[in-house]
C-alpha cells in the first residue's frame, strides 16, 4: 500500500495544481486559476470564494485549454 501512495505522490508532483473558486452570487459558476496566483484579473473579487485545489488530471481537456490560453477557466457546475 505504501508503494501505491508513493506512486500517486510522484504522479501528483509532475502535474500542475490549480485553485478553484465558486461565485457567491451564482454558485453554479466555478473558476480555475493556476495555484497561488489569486484573482488578479477580476475587478470584483469579493464575489468569489476559494473552494480548494484541483489536480490537472481532474480537469476536462477543454478546461485545461482555457487555463493554458488565458491563465484561467470558467466552468458551469452541475449542469
Amino acid at each position: 500500500m505504501q508503494q501505491s501512495q508513493q506512486a500517486q505522490q510522484a504522479q501528483q508532483a509532475q502535474q500542475a495544481e490549480f485553485d478553484f473558486y465558486i461565485n457567491l452570487k451564482k454558485p453554479t459558476l466555478g473558476l480555475y486559476v493556476k495555484k497561488g496566483v489569486g484573482l488578479p484579473d477580476l475587478a470584483d473579487t469579493k464575489d468569489w470564494q476559494f473552494s480548494g485545489h484541483v489536480w490537472q488530471s481532474e480537469l476536462a481537456p477543454e478546461t485545461l485549454k482555457g487555463l493554458e490560453a488565458n491563465g484561467h477557466a470558467f466552468q458551469e457546475l452541475g449542469g
